[in-house]
């Protein structure tokens, strides 16, 4: 097509979807990748629940030291709250390696989260205390606090890193991405079948 001046009018039609999904599977296993760094950084900064060791009974019993503490909800909260910040840096770092969106960047930005949120979530279980509490309890002795395992209970937090990512990418993408040519029907000169000009 061309505009009343003579210029050419081009169409970018993008990259082509074998890079479109090589791209794609790279975001998605660096994500997955990431999942180890979220993870140390968990068990890192999450709140410790205390637990306290007893015999009642001749056996041995585990409790809650502060039955109305919110440390198990903050365990949850840092998890979340970190994917949330990792989900929002992988997807400036895509947009600015790519800054035009498409299906299969959103596709592994999701995808990507999700995995990398099961392998910090393995890892931060993996380097927390010991999930046997009553084996612990009896290792440190009656009456002497211990910290519980590192549990994720809200099962929804794996979501969160997938959440950011895609947000903040189409966010990204809507504000800063490229823009189709505007007003390229204005400039046509439709002609009749002899050549003249139309109306």
């Amino acid at each position: 097509m061309f505009l009343a001046d003579g210029a050419a009018v081009s169409y970018d039609d993008g990259p082509g979807i074998k890079v479109e999904l090589r791209d794609a599977g790279v975001v998605a296993v660096g994500m997955t990748v990431l999942g180890v760094l979220l993870g140390v950084l968990w068990w890192w900064l999450a709140p410790h629940v205390p637990l306290v060791g007893d015999v009642v009974d001749g056996s041995w019993a585990v409790y809650l030291k502060d039955s109305e503490g919110e440390q198990a909800v903050g365990v949850d909260g840092t998890f979340t709250l970190l994917a949330l910040v990792f989900g929002a840096v992988c997807a400036v770092g895509v947009f600015l390696g790519r800054r035009r969106g498409g299906v299969p960047l959103v596709v592994a930005l999701t995808v990507g989260g999700v995995l990398g949120s099961l392998v910090a979530w393995r890892v931060g279980v993996w380097l927390g205390p010991s999930s046997d509490v009553l084996a612990h309890a009896k290792d440190v002795g009656k009456g002497v606090t211990f910290s519980a395992p590192l549990k994720l209970g809200a099962k929804g937090a794996l979501l969160a890193w997938s959440v950011g990512g895609v947000v903040v990418h189409l966010g990204l993408t809507a504000l800063f991405g490229p823009r189709d040519v505007e007003g390229v029907g204005a400039g046509v000169v439709s002609e009749g079948s002899y050549g003249a000009p139309l109306g």
